[in-house]
């Protein structure tokens, strides 16, 4: 409709307007950072204060920030991965995604996620609001990494912060409005991530090993991959499936497109296995191994399972295995030897392609790229198996597990796995059906039959000449 001197009327979706609400409310809080660094008298100061004098290693900082770099591009390699995946209509919308995420997650890790998540505890189930907008979050070192300065420990677990809810594109790819999945995202990580973070990695969190019952999660399996993988499974099934699925939907656009992004994946990785070392010692060069060494077991055995099963091993399968792999070992790769990361993407192959192939066959639920699939099936499978192979001749910081004398660990992994996969669940459907309610999940079916690039973008990845 035309405005009164024929200039275009712009109508701004409430969605957006709801975004941006919520962003100008937290950036209030960012104007405290940076002007009590070293002043803060709250008890954010008194966990920083206990390391204030310790030295700091320029060697482990050089290795923390050159890891952060090296998990911030998974980012774009999650794009490249996903957004080969999806059909040609739908390839810009997912890079579109993938680099909110990286915007979007960023500012509100700075704002609130980090103090939610790493802040003095507040009764075991999360920080307290002291480090908001990076108040008494300086470049002394604290109390969860010694040797380095404040704040490239928080950068680098911004970076898990971002691609955890990018993961969850890939169970809703073709069929979630722009406008919702921004709303979604920023309340699943407020909401969901940054809780569970405190619970398993926060000191005082209840689960983990800072105070709690002593669930072990080296770098993510349970936070990052049983978290992002049950949220996967909630949204495909509020959303329901594609139209078409599963009889007319296309296969992968391009898969050497999705190749390079396994590639930056699996070379991403190694910072966010590795890193999580938090030094340039021995623990991350035994992480770095059992990254690599699951990865590539749980490769070849999807491609086996193919080949046995369909008479062809695939590049999509390969890739896929590899993905499930290097997903399932990032709990366990700094606690377990090597025969324990290549038994875990043994199994992880295994147990994913069943996933993949026949239980989402079986189920009826259209997870598009099997987000939950490999990332929760693979981070399930991991998370638990720390409690198998774990032992402390590689990690004397780290647990044992069933095969080292240590039996009760499996139990506190199992325990620690079914209450963050409920609660992810749980509390995913609810911000969906909130989301919903607000601005409507789903694109129209002409939308989606035209492809969310056009609709949701007005732009298109390709050109092409009839």
């Amino acid at each position: 409709m035309a405005a009164r001197w024929g200039v275009k009327t712009w109508r701004i979706p409430a969605t957006v307007l709801a975004v941006s609400a919520i962003c100008m409310l937290l950036s209030t809080q960012a104007s405290l950072g940076d002007n009590h660094v070293a002043t803060d008298s709250t008890g954010a100061a008194v966990i920083q204060a206990t390391a204030a004098t310790s030295p700091i290693s320029a060697g482990d900082t050089a290795w923390v920030l050159m890891s952060t770099a090296l998990v911030m591009l998974m980012t774009p390699g999650l794009a490249f991965f996903y957004g080969g995946l999806v059909r040609r209509k739908n390839a810009l919308s997912v890079l579109m995604q993938c680099f909110m995420i990286l915007c979007l997650i960023s500012l509100q890790w700075f704002l609130v996620g980090y103090s939610l998540s790493f802040g003095p505890d507040f009764g075991g189930v999360l920080g307290h609001s002291d480090w908001f907008g990076l108040s008494g979050v300086g470049l002394e070192p604290s109390d969860y990494a010694p040797t380095i300065p404040h704040r490239a420990f928080m950068l680098f677990q911004m970076m898990f912060a971002v691609i955890t809810p990018g993961l969850i594109i890939g169970a809703f790819a073709e069929r979630m409005k722009f406008s919702a999945f921004c709303l979604f995202s920023l309340l699943w990580a407020t909401f969901i991530y940054d809780p569970v973070c405190h619970w398993v990695w926060g000191k005082g969190g209840f689960l983990g090993l800072l105070g709690g019952m002593g669930a072990a999660d080296f770098a993510g399996g349970i936070v990052v991959h049983v978290n992002a993988g049950m949220a996967a499974l909630a949204a495909a099934i509020f959303l329901g499936r594609r139209h078409g699925h599963p009889h007319t939907i296309s296969p992968p656009h391009n898969l050497p497109l999705a190749i390079l992004g396994a590639g930056l994946l699996w070379f991403g990785w190694f910072g966010f296995n590795a890193g999580s070392a938090l030094g340039a010692n021995g623990t991350a060069v035994n992480a770095f191994l059992a990254t690599h060494a699951a990865g590539a077991s749980a490769g070849l055995i999807w491609s086996l399972m193919d080949w046995i099963r369909f008479g062809r091993p695939t590049t999509l399968g390969i890739i896929t295995g590899a993905v499930g792999g290097l997903a399932a070992v990032t709990p366990a790769s700094g606690y377990v030897d090597l025969g324990g990361a290549i038994w875990i993407g043994v199994i992880a192959g295994i147990v994913c392609w069943i996933a993949v192939t026949a239980v989402k066959a079986k189920l009826h639920y259209d997870d598009t790229l099997d987000a939950f699939g490999v990332h929760g099936i693979g981070g399930i499978w991991g998370s638990i198996a720390v409690g198998i192979w774990g032992t402390k001749t590689v990690n004397p910081g780290g647990i044992n597990g069933l095969l080292y004398g240590n039996p009760m660990q499996l139990w506190i992994q199992v325990k620690a796995v079914l209450i963050v996969a409920v609660f992810s669940l749980a509390g995913s459907l609810v911000l969906l059906k909130l989301v919903d309610m607000v601005a409507g999940l789903r694109v129209s079916e002409q939308d989606e039959r035209i492809g969310l690039d056009l609709t949701q973008h007005r732009e298109s990845g390709y050109t092409v000449i009839d």
